[in-house]
């Protein structure tokens, strides 16, 4: 089964500073994080706000996505943090 995203939600760990979100592949759940530092796109990390990196989140969700599907499909994982390197 390929990877989709059906549910749209995302929301912010502030505890470890990045958006988690949710795909799956057939019935297994695959948990995504993408840092706060790959988001705020020369931010400094002090002034930018949880709104800020959820809003950055929505802004390149077709790309941050289509980096998941990527980063899945050449290492098939539970758990992925994307950075910048799959953005490339």
């Amino acid at each position: 089964m390929a990877l989709s995203f059906p549910n749209s939600s995302r929301s912010y760990d502030e505890t470890h500073s990045r958006i988690r979100f949710l795909g799956y592949d057939g019935m297994f759940e695959v948990r995504f994080y993408v840092p706060a530092e790959v988001l705020t796109a020369g931010l400094s990390h002090w002034t930018a706000s949880e709104s800020d990196y959820l809003a950055s989140f929505d802004a390149l969700r077709s790309k941050i996505l289509d980096a998941a599907k990527s980063a899945y499909k050449s290492r098939p994982n539970r758990s992925i943090t994307l950075a910048l390197e799959h953005f490339k």
